[in-house]
């Protein structure tokens, strides 16, 4: 058997079922309130993705606040706060052999998205596709 050429491969099936697993027990963990942090206890903290490594023992949340632009001193508090989180998701997680340890990011993909999609509705873009569009009349006629 020859072997395959080395190309950068995605979480695994296993990889991906663990980290939604993980992002629902803490987004429950969040919801509940459980955190005695003044700055986290007024915030709306959504958890949009959790990444496990390959081994499953570190999990990397990355997180957004409803209505705040700087997230950096969220993303601070709950790293702050990241063993106690860890002891939250025991009972939800006790069929994995170790529980992960976890880390949480700010989500910038919401930014990349909403960069996109001014790309997407420039006037340029726009001019691009009526031209676009022009053609393809034009080799109907034909």
């Amino acid at each position: 058997m020859a072997k395959q050429a080395n190309t950068p491969k995605g979480p695994s099936q296993r990889q991906l079922s663990v980290g939604e697993k993980v992002r629902h027990a803490l987004t429950e963990a969040l919801q509940r309130g459980d955190l005695r942090d003044p700055l986290l206890e007024r915030a709306v903290v959504t958890v949009s993705e959790v990444r496990m490594s390959p081994d499953l023992k570190l999990a990397t949340a990355y997180i957004t606040v409803l209505g705040q632009s700087e997230l950096q001193p969220f993303v601070n508090a709950l790293n702050a706060h990241a063993k106690y989180l860890r002891g939250r998701l025991s009972p939800a997680l006790r069929q994995m052999k170790y529980m992960p340890e976890v880390r949480f990011r700010k989500d910038d993909s919401f930014d990349n998205y909403a960069r996109i999609d001014a790309l997407l509705r420039s006037p340029d873009v726009l001019r691009d596709l009526e031209e676009t569009e022009g053609d393809d009349d034009n080799k109907e006629e034909r």
